[in-house]
């Protein structure tokens, strides 16, 4: 869970400190600092919002809980974090590259009309929306104890680590390009929704909502149980210790899903999963490479017209 949340925390929080800092650093370049405060009082603004909607969430999973629909919408939550997870690694690959421009041309747009609401609004929206999106991350990843996660050292290990690594960029001082550290981070990203998506599969048979049409495609509990129960239990069982403490199996599950007895549903849709994440990169990948094709073909045909 700590690891998972250091994860998510560092790759919101980078985001929401680098389009912060681009739009800081953008209007010191202009000479405008006088609008610097207004920015970050639109951050921290959205930061509080934040907390906010977190006690919020608490609140109506408490309430759920005494309905005795918890799990329902823990799981709803659980397949919902692994599409936004998703949908978060793929946007920022897509947006990175001019995300300054974008972030520039709205401030030059504010700075000309002197619209001071607009800059504090604009900054409110895009860190509300990376700690909104932390927030739901972090009820799926702790089946609603966001109070546990932000206190532990995960959150706070991955907010500092982006800050530092955000310091350094606009210092100049980091040689890592930020491209490599999305590449990296939305690798991780990427497992960590196949494994919530596989772990809300498996509470769905758990509560007999789907069914399964083989339980247990394979069984890898002597090598290493997904929990220290189920280590205790195959002691029982057999007199022999597996080859992998369950405390190293229920750290693989909380991170990636792992499981040491998965039935061939979340089998199907965990290797189904990565399939779909291929073909897209791969879809993206010969667009990019169709477009650029095209620009160059423009670009000979000016050529030869102005010859």
């Amino acid at each position: 869970m700590e690891v998972q949340a250091l994860l998510i925390t560092f790759r919101e929080a980078l985001e929401a400190l680098l389009i912060v800092g681009i739009i800081t650093s953008y209007l010191k370049r202009i000479d405008q600092s006088r609008y610097v405060k207004y920015v970050w009082l639109g951050a921290g603004l959205a930061v509080f919002a934040s907390a906010i909607v977190a006690l919020l969430f608490q609140v109506v999973l408490t309430g759920f809980s005494t309905m005795a629909s918890e799990m329902y919408l823990k799981v709803s939550i659980i397949f919902i974090s692994s599409i936004l997870l998703t949908q978060m690694v793929f946007w920022m690959a897509e947006h990175s590259k001019d995300i300054k421009s974008s972030m520039e041309g709205k401030m030059s747009k504010y700075v000309s009309k002197g619209d001071v609401f607009g800059m504090v609004m604009h900054s409110f929206l895009v860190v509300l929306r990376e700690g909104v999106e932390t927030v739901f991350f972090f009820t799926a990843i702790t089946g609603g104890n966001i109070g546990a996660t932000v206190q532990g050292w995960g959150a706070i290990t991955g907010l500092t680590i982006a800050a530092i690594v955000s310091y350094m960029f606009f210092k100049g001082t980091m040689r890592v390009p930020l491209k490599t550290f999305f590449k990296v981070t939305g690798a991780f990203i990427i497992l960590i929704a196949a494994g919530l998506l596989v772990q809300g599969i498996s509470m769905l048979q758990d509560l007999k909502i789907i069914g399964s049409v083989m339980p247990h495609v394979y069984d890898i509990t002597w090598f290493m149980p997904e929990h220290p129960i189920d280590h205790e239990h195959f002691v029982r069982d057999t007199g022999q210790e597996p080859i992998l403490s369950g405390d190293v199996g229920i750290f693989l599950k909380a991170l990636f899903g792992y499981s040491s007895m998965p039935s061939l549903e979340e089998v199907l849709a965990y290797i189904g999963y990565f399939i779909v994440i291929y073909l897209l990169v791969k879809t993206r990948y010969s667009a990019k490479e169709a477009k650029k094709e095209k620009n160059e073909k423009n670009k000979k045909v000016l050529e030869q017209e102005v010859m």
